[in-house]
C-alpha cells in the first residue's frame, strides 16, 4: 500500500493528513526515528520539568515515549480531526495527564508565553513544501506564533531533514528574532529499517537534524552554533557557514546512500574526505571505494589503512594502483583509507577506532550493520611522518620537509608543496654514519639513493656525452634542481663532471642544502634564474656544454604535459639548447606526457632541433627519457646501442666504486638497450 504523497504539496493539505492517518489506522508513523533514535539531543534540551507543546504530533508514538519516562506536562496539537481523536482514545487511561487538541499551528489559541518547549518532529519539514510566496507566509506565521507560545529561555526544538531552502529561512528568522540558534546531526535517526512503506525502505539513511533555537528577551550579537559530528560544538560566524556544513554532510550521505544500494564496479572509484570536528580546513583521512564484479573466493568488503608516507606511492595515490591493490586483496568492495600530514595518529587501533562508523557507512547493503569489518594495511604499524621544517616559497606557496618510515623501516626525507600534496616534489633517503666532530652516528643523506628511476638514465645520458666529449672534460647544465637528488648522484658518481643547476626558486635552493645535502663547491654551483632566460642568455654567450638536461616540473596538470613547462619546448628555446650541445653534445629531455598528439607534437619538435633523436620508456613510470644529438657518432642504430651500452656500463661501475650501491647492476643493461625506440 502506497502511503507517500505524489507530490510534495500534498504535505500541507488537510485533506491529504485526514486520508493518510485513515489508511494507516493505529499503526505509528514515525518519519525520522523513534524515541530511542532521538533520545540523546532530546534530552539534552528538553527536561522533565518542561511545559511541552508537541506541534503536529501525528500518531507518532514520541510523545507517548517521552511521557513514560517522565516527561508529564505535554501538550499535542494536530491539523487532523482523524488522528487527535485516535490519540485522545488511545492515551485516556494510560497517559491521563497528557492533552490533545486539534488544532492549527500556524494559529494557535494558546496565551502568549505558555509553553518553555515547542516540539516539532517533521512538522516544519510538511510545512514548507515549497518556497512560493503562500508557503513562505505561512511558515513565517508558523515561527512568529512558536516565539509567542514560547517563554524567554524557552526552546524551539525541531526534528528536520533541513533541505536548504528550510534551512536558509531558519538561518534567517531565528537570529533576527533574539534566538540563539544551534544546528546538531541526529545520528542514530532515519536509518533504514527496510519496512515495505518506509521512506527509505531500500536500507539507505536518512539525514535527520536537530534545530535548537532558545528565545532571549534581546540578544546582540547573534549566536550560530553547528555540531554535525559527536558532542562536538562549534560557533560559527556567518549563517552561510552552517549551510554550506549541513549541505557537506548531506552530499556525503548520498554517497553512501548511493553506495549502499548498489554497485560501481565498471566505474570511476568514489572519493570522501573526512575532517576532524576540530579542524575543517585539513581533511584527517581520504577514502577511495572501488567496486570489482563479484568473484568467487573473494571477501565482499573490506577497509586497507595505508600507513603515513606511503600514500604518494604509485600503488595508493593513482586510481590504476588502487584498482591492482584491490585485486590483490580480494575483495568486492575496498575502501582504501590514507592518513593526511599535520594530523597526530596515535596507533593502527586508534585509527581503526576513528574510522569505524564512516567506514560502516560505506558498506554494501549486502554486509550486515552487526558484521565485523576486516581492516587490512602493510604490517601492523599505522606508519610514521614528523615535520622537520615549515616554510613559505614565494614562488610556490606553503611547503613542508618531513621525514618518514619507509619499508622495512629505512627513512626518507621529503619536500612537499601545500599546494599539490599528493606530489612529492624531492626525497632523499637518510643513512647513520658516523660525521666528523660528532661521537654517536648521525642521520645523514645518501647520496647513492635516487627517488626517480628516470634520474637513472638521465645520468646515464651524462656519461655517454662524457664518453663522447673529446676534451676529457663535461661541463653539464640541468635546469630544474628540485632538493638536487640528480645533480649530487651525478656529482659523486661520475667525477669528470662539472654540474651548473638552473633553479628559479631561491627558496627551493635553500632547502636543498640545508635539508637534503646539497654541496656546492667548484664541481657544482646553483644559478638562480628563469630556466628559459638562462638559454638564452649562455646561447648569447656562447656557452658550451657537454650536455644539457631538462629535469623542470609544469605547474598546469591541465595541458596533459606535467614535465617539462609547455614553453621550454618551443622552436626558440630548443634552438638555445643546439647551439649549447654544439655539434657533439647531448640534450637530455625528461618528458612526462599521457597527451598522444602533444607527444607527437613534442618529438616532432626534437627532430627538428636535432638529427638524431632516441628515447626510453620508463617501465613502472610514466617518464620517458629523450637523448638528442647531432653526433655523427650516433647515426647508426647499432651505434646507439654500443655507446649508451658502454656508458650504463659505466654508471653502474662507478657506482659501485664510489660505494653509492652494493647491487651488481643500476641499471638492466639487456631491458635498457632493447627498449630504446630511435
Amino acid at each position: 500500500m502506497n502511503l507517500l504523497p505524489k507530490s510534495t504539496a500534498d504535505f500541507g493539505s488537510t485533506e491529504y493528513w485526514n486520508s493518510f492517518f485513515r489508511k494507516r489506522g493505529k499503526q505509528a508513523f514515525e518519519w525520522y526515528g523513534e524515541y530511542p533514535e532521538l533520545c540523546t539531543q532530546l534530552h539534552q534540551y528538553i527536561k522533565p520539568k518542561d511545559e511541552i507543546l508537541v506541534v503536529g504530533c501525528g500518531n507518532s508514538k514520541l510523545s507517548m515515549d517521552l511521557y513514560d519516562v517522565g516527561f508529564k506536562k505535554i501538550t499535542n496539537i494536530d491539523i487532523s480531526p482523524v488522528v487527535i481523536k485516535q490519540m485522545q482514545e488511545a492515551n485516556r487511561l494510560n497517559r491521563p495527564e497528557m492533552t490533545w487538541n486539534q488544532m492549527d499551528a500556524t494559529a494557535m489559541t494558546f496565551p502568549n508565553e505558555t509553553f518553555s518547549v515547542v516540539l516539532d518532529k517533521g512538522t516544519l519539514d510538511a510545512l514548507f513544501t515549497d518556497e512560493s510566496t503562500s508557503v513562505v507566509t505561512m511558515v513565517r506565521n508558523y515561527f512568529a506564533e512558536i516565539g509567542r507560545v514560547l517563554r524567554p529561555a524557552g526552546r524551539y526544538v525541531c526534528i528536520s531533514l533541513l533541505q536548504e531552502h528550510i534551512l536558509r529561512e531558519v538561518v534567517s528568522h531565528f537570529p533576527a528574532a533574539h534566538f540563539m540558534l544551534r544546528i546538531v546531526r541526529c545520528p542514530e535517526a532515519g536509518k533504514g529499517r527496510g519496512t515495505e512503506d518506509a521512506p527509505n525502505a531500500d536500507g539507505s539513511s536518512l539525514v535527520v537534524f536537530a534545530i535548537v533555537a532558545t528565545k532571549l528577551k534581546n540578544m546582540p550579537l547573534r549566536v550560530l552554533e553547528v555540531g554535525l559530528a559527536g558532542s562536538h560544538i562549534e560557533r560559527v560566524q556567518r549563517p552561510e557557514e552552517i549551510i554550506a556544513a549541513v549541505a557537506a554532510t548531506q552530499k556525503a550521505a548520498m554517497v553512501c546512500n548511493g553506495l549502499a544500494r548498489g554497485s560501481i564496479a565498471g566505474m570511476a572509484e568514489v572519493s570522501l574526505d573526512l575532517f576532524s570536528p576540530t579542524d575543517k580546513e585539513r581533511p584527517r583521512y581520504t577514502i577511495h571505494v572501488l567496486d570489482q564484479a563479484p568473484k568467487r573466493g573473494n571477501g565482499k568488503y573490506a577497509a586497507f589503512i595505508v600507513p603515513q608516507g606511503r600514500e604518494t606511492e604509485w600503488l595508493f595515490a593513482t586510481p590504476a594502483g588502487r584498482r591492482k591493490l584491490q585485486e590483490s586483496a580480494k575483495f568486492d568492495r575496498l575502501a582504501i583509507v590514507t592518513l593526511h600530514r599535520g594530523h597526530v595518529y596515535t596507533d593502527l587501533e586508534a585509527v581503526k577506532a576513528e574510522l569505524a562508523e564512516s567506514v560502516k557507512s560505506l558498506a554494501p547493503q549486502q554486509v550486515l550493520q552487526s558484521a565485523s569489518i576486516p581492516y587490512l594495511s602493510i604490517g601492523a604499524e599505522v606508519g610514521r611522518r614528523e615535520t622537520i621544517h615549515t616554510g613559505r616559497s614565494e614562488l610556490s606557496g606553503e611547503y613542508v620537509v618531513e621525514e618518514i618510515a619507509g619499508e622495512n623501516g629505512r627513512l626518507f626525507r621529503r619536500l612537499v608543496f601545500l599546494s599539490n600534496q599528493a606530489v612529492v616534489q624531492s626525497e632523499a633517503a637518510l643513512k647513520m654514519a658516523r660525521v666528523r666532530g660528532s661521537r654517536a652516528p648521525q642521520k645523514v643523506i645518501d647520496a647513492g639513493y635516487l627517488a626517480c628511476q628516470h634520474h637513472l638514465f638521465m645520468t646515464v645520458g651524462v656519461q655517454l656525452a662524457a664518453n663522447m666529449d673529446a676534451t676529457g672534460s663535461c661541463p653539464i647544465a640541468v635546469v630544474g634542481l628540485g632538493g638536487g637528488g640528480l645533480c649530487t648522484f651525478i656529482r659523486e658518481c661520475l667525477k669528470k663532471t662539472t654540474i651548473t643547476a638552473v633553479e628559479i626558486d631561491p627558496e627551493v635552493e635553500q632547502i636543498a642544502v640545508k635539508y637534503f645535502g646539497l654541496t656546492l663547491d667548484a664541481r657544482l654551483r646553483v644559478v638562480i634564474a628563469d630556466g628559459i632566460q638562462f638559454l638564452a642568455d649562455e646561447a648569447a654567450r656562447g656557452a658550451h656544454y657537454s650536455a644539457l638536461l631538462f629535469d623542470v616540473d609544469s605547474k598546469d596538470a591541465s595541458v596533459g604535459m606535467s614535465c617539462p613547462p609547455a614553453a621550454f619546448l618551443e622552436r626558440e628555446v630548443l634552438a638555445n639548447v643546439r647551439k649549447l650541445t654544439g655539434d657533439s653534445g647531448l640534450f637530455v629531455l625528461n618528458l612526462v606526457c599521457r597527451n598522444e598528439a602533444l607527444r607527437e607534437t613534442t618529438v616532432e619538435g626534437l627532430k627538428r632541433a636535432y638529427r638524431y633523436v632516441l628515447s626510453y620508456q620508463l617501465e613502472e613510470d610514466v617518464n620517458e627519457i629523450f637523448y638528442c644529438t647531432d653526433n655523427d657518432r650516433l647515426k647508426e642504430v647499432t651505434n646507439w646501442q654500443e655507446l649508451l651500452r658502454t656508458a650504463a656500463d659505466d654508471v653502474n661501475k662507478l657506482a659501485r666504486k664510489e660505494k653509492l650501491t652494493l647491487e651488481q647492476e643500476l641499471v638492466d643493461l639487456s631491458d635498457f638497450i632493447t627498449t630504446l625506440k630511435i
